[in-house]
């Protein structure tokens, strides 16, 4: 799965803080730019896996449709 996210860095005295707009919960920090990117990038990937395992508990009814949603912006 292949998925755009807007990525919002801003430089703080200790380095960089960092969130991606449309994921609440995706956001870290990191002393270089680099390494936020880099940490953000997993937050990311942690927090869309924890929101999939969330799903899954929920997942007990008899009938649960899944497909892909695609949503073009702009």
């Amino acid at each position: 799965m292949d998925a755009t996210f807007t990525a919002v860095f801003r430089k703080v005295p200790e380095g960089y803080i960092g969130y991606v707009e449309e994921l609440p919960g995706a956001n870290t920090q990191g002393k270089t730019l680099e390494e936020a990117r880099a940490n953000l990038r997993e937050a990311v990937e942690l927090v869309l896996e924890a929101n999939r395992e969330l799903a899954n508990a929920d997942a007990d009814v008899e009938e649960l449709i899944r497909e892909d949603l695609r949503i073009a912006t702009g």
